[in-house]
């Protein structure tokens, strides 16, 4: 094959490369791989410029090993491969061991001048890689000496192998800046998590929740197994994340798995994963919650609500640090820290035989009590002033100003749903507010309805009286119907509430679900079952 037919077939192949892959490095290696079986070339390197340090760094390499690659760096316009970077002008050389400014900075060959009986002169062909008017890289090649002749082939060849490259630097560059952007983003996040998650952002200067922050700042660093034991709403996964947060593996994974959601057979699958065609739908494999947490936190909440088969698969987790998916028998080990979290007394699940003993030790190396709201009511108007920040910030609102009966009620008021429902609350008086103050007219049904009994309403005494001969009339008319007074006597009573509520509220069922302190649908469920008509 004549010199031109086998440029031809260089670029022809080449080409083909180019078109099958993006991935900047194995193109290269690739197209160099075919430089190397065609025209004897022992080491190939391509040069970009690196925007963030203005250096010029090799960045894939052929003949050259990791370390001599790692040294080829230069500053712009510095040796052959920095001028033509810095001019954007080809280089050619005969014999590296004669030109002045061939740095050998990879020290990857022997530079001695070629001997008299024998030795070999190397030369060296760098071309620019362009971006439009700008030189965004170079490709370099060096070979022994042929001819003139073929040295200029050489170069010709790769002049045309560097224009090819040019669609493949110029994606690399998108794809790289869109990386850089990406990792800046997800380091601001794990930096705002961080922020929100430190442990003087925790609401609470009570005892109890003093005692509570000074056991997971002491437990935070440590890999040991943490068990939150708390009523539904006071906090328990804050607390979890705060852990995590502020622990060594902060930059690994959190994941919050519900253990109450799903059924038996979907969570076994949901934790530890499944392979493909383990049961019917697994058409391929999947990887559990436990995997996805390698090296970070897994959060387990209403883990008393565990399938016994299941507590044995956690148990070996916890044991063994390792897993088996579903349908496998292969074990995969795990490295991932256990937050455990149950409104239930797991002492009583234990004794009952509900939940196994040796589990409950395992999940029991540190057990921190989160403490119901009613028991710490001083934090009560810190964490009013917090909701209002945040939701007043949230809806463009400014309710500011809370009397001090509305501070009186919230502060009496038992909270049976803790933290959340006192969130709750806020949230919705900030919806609600036209204005900036803070009044019981704001507050939920229930709330107002204990209002008035702590303050003695009289026709709330009123009510209770007449409820109390209302129960009484309505045993006496109904007792022929045994097994049904209940519910006859609640429906009867639904039907007038609701009937007299939608009429308060000119028939608006969504402001008749809202002043009752119940969901629209559950609204427009009673309406339809109880046949009411509003007058």
């Amino acid at each position: 094959m004549d010199q031109v037919g086998q440029e031809i077939v260089i670029i022809e192949e080449i080409s083909q490369i180019l078109s099958e892959t993006l991935e900047l490095s194995e193109v290269f290696q690739r197209a160099m791989a075919v430089l190397t079986a065609r025209l004897g070339v022992q080491r190939a390197a391509l040069v970009l410029l690196d925007s963030a340090t203005d250096e010029l760094r090799t960045v894939a390499s052929i003949g050259l090993s990791a370390v001599e690659q790692d040294r080829g760096r230069y500053s712009l316009g510095e040796g052959v491969t920095g001028r033509v970077m810095a001019t954007g002008e080809p280089a050619v050389v005969g014999d590296v061991s004669k030109h002045p400014d061939f740095l050998n900075r990879t020290q990857a060959r022997a530079m001695a001048e070629p001997q008299a009986d024998g030795g070999e002169t190397l030369s060296f062909v760098c071309m620019p890689v362009r971006d439009g008017d700008q030189v965004a890289g170079a490709i370099s090649v060096d070979k022994p000496f042929v001819s003139d002749a073929q040295l200029a082939s050489d170069a010709r060849v790769l002049k045309i192998v560097a224009g090819l490259f040019a669609q493949t630097v110029r994606i690399h560059h998108q794809v790289q800046l869109q990386k850089d952007t990406w990792l800046e983003e997800t380091r601001q996040l794990r930096d705002n998590l961080r922020d929100t998650y430190r442990f003087d952002n925790i609401i609470g200067s009570s005892p109890a929740m003093l005692e509570v922050l000074g056991t997971i700042a002491q437990v935070a660093s440590s890999r040991a197994t943490v068990l939150l034991l708390g009523e539904t709403g006071c906090g328990k996964e804050l607390i979890a994340k705060a852990i995590h947060y502020n622990s060594g593996r902060k930059d690994k994974p959190l994941i919050r798995v519900n253990c109450g959601a799903l059924s038996p057979q979907l969570l076994e699958s949901e934790l530890f994963g499944h392979v493909k065609g383990a049961f019917t739908g697994a058409v391929r494999d999947k990887v559990g919650r436990f995997e996805a947490a390698d090296g970070g936190t897994i959060f387990l909440d209403e883990v008393g609500t565990l399938d016994p088969q299941l507590q044995v698969k956690l148990l070996r987790v916890l044991q063994e640090r390792e897993l088996e998916r579903v349908g496998d028998h292969h074990s995969v080990k795990v490295d991932v820290r256990v937050i455990a979290a149950t409104n239930l007394e797991l002492e009583d699940e234990v004794r009952k035989g509900n939940f196994r003993e040796d589990l409950y030790y395992r999940l029991n190396v540190v057990t921190i009590n989160l403490p119901p709201l009613r028991t710490r009511r001083e934090d009560i108007p810190l964490l009013i002033d917090h909701f209002l920040d945040r939701y007043n910030r949230e809806n463009q609102r400014n309710l500011r100003t809370i009397s001090r009966d509305t501070l009186n009620t919230l502060l009496r008021y038992p909270w049976p749903g803790n933290v959340r429902e006192l969130e709750n609350t806020i949230e919705r008086a900030v919806v609600l507010s036209t204005g900036e103050d803070f009044t019981d007219d704001l507050l939920p049904l229930q709330i107002r309805m204990f209002a008035s009994q702590v303050r003695g309403d009289r026709a709330d005494e009123s009510i209770d009286g007449q409820c109390s001969k209302l129960a009484a009339s309505a045993i006496r008319q109904y007792q022929v119907h045994d097994g049904e007074v209940y519910d006859m006597v609640i429906q009867q009573v639904e039907r007038h509430l609701l009937r007299e509520a939608l009429k308060h509220n000119g028939g608006v069922k969504v402001r008749t679900a809202d002043f009752l302190g119940i969901n629209r649908n559950t609204l427009n469920k009673k309406v339809k079952d109880l046949e009411i008509v509003a007058d």
